[in-house]
């Protein structure tokens, strides 16, 4: 029986290289596929790196991604951008000018700055991720250690996530998600018995307005290299498949929760390895 392949929708990721395969561009496009989008990209910087950490980074240059964003929102109609690691305030600006000028619809900003192994990925003044990108994004997605460096204030608890996602909504964002899922529980919140607290990866959106806890059950594994950039890759997916941005951050919270259990056993190489990013598709070919 003849199927019928209804035409995907395109969505772009401007991020640089891993060449270990389990963050970045790698990560973004894979997870472009699962959620069936096609994927475009523009490589701002190539890395040498593994699961074990990086050991050597370039970045391309201005008008080299200049000419990657050209050709492809000069031919593909783009329904969602995400970004990732820019490098620094060059790439920064250039990026900018683009959304200014509307190009960049759906624009989901991760202000990659540093890896979790401690790893610097961005020159520029983390401050500028606000004044420029802020007043451009749909959504900021910043983690704990991204989120401290934008305000230059520690956040330990829930509620010091909840006043940092409004701090930033005060940038321009449409909605913002601080990430908790490298959160350290406190000891109150380990022994509480409230349903929904212990053990807990909580992640706080501020949206229209609005603030909203997102919990899901903390998988033990090692394997969470790239969830990231896989996270903000799979709100930028559904953004282009026209779900609502609530809608869109939860059900990209769920794909992740699911890609961590789904290779909670993995053993690709000797660090934190990748997540399983299609383990929700089967291919008839196989």
């Amino acid at each position: 029986m003849n199927r019928v392949h209804r035409q995907p929708p395109v969505a772009l990721t401007i991020a640089g290289s891993d060449s270990g395969g389990g963050a970045g561009i790698q990560a973004d496009l894979h997870t472009f596929a699962a959620h069936h989008v096609h994927g475009t990209s523009v490589i701002t910087a190539i890395t040498a790196q593994n699961t074990r950490g990086v050991t050597a980074a370039e970045a391309v240059s201005v008008d080299l991604v200049r000419a990657q964003l050209d050709a492809v929102l000069g031919d593909f109609s783009v329904a969602a951008v995400k970004t990732g690691m820019l490098g620094g305030g060059a790439l920064l600006e250039l990026v900018a000018k683009y959304g200014e000028d509307e190009r960049l619809p759906n624009l989901v900003v991760d202000p990659v700055m540093v890896t979790t192994t401690g790893d610097s990925l961005f020159a520029g003044d983390p401050a500028a991720y606000l004044a420029r990108l802020g007043p451009l994004a749909t959504i900021l997605t910043p983690n704990l250690i991204e989120a401290r460096q934008l305000l230059g204030r520690e956040i330990e608890t829930v509620d010091d996530m909840r006043e940092a996602a409004r701090a930033l909504a005060t940038y321009g964002p449409r909605a913002v998600l601080v990430k908790g899922g490298h959160r350290e529980e406190g000891a109150a919140e380990r022994n509480a018995e409230a349903a929904g607290v212990s053990g807990t990866a909580i992640d706080v959106l501020w949206c229209d307005g609005q603030m909203l806890d997102l919990a899901a059950p903390r998988v033990a594994t090692r394997n969470d290299h790239g969830t990231g950039c896989t996270l903000a890759a799979a709100i930028a997916a559904r953004l282009a498949l026209e779900h609502p941005l609530p809608q869109a951050v939860a059900g990209a919270k769920a794909y992740v929760t699911e890609a961590l259990k789904a290779a909670a056993e993995w053993r690709l190489g000797l660090g934190p390895g990748p997540v399983h990013h299609h383990h929700g598709r089967k291919s008839a070919a196989l």
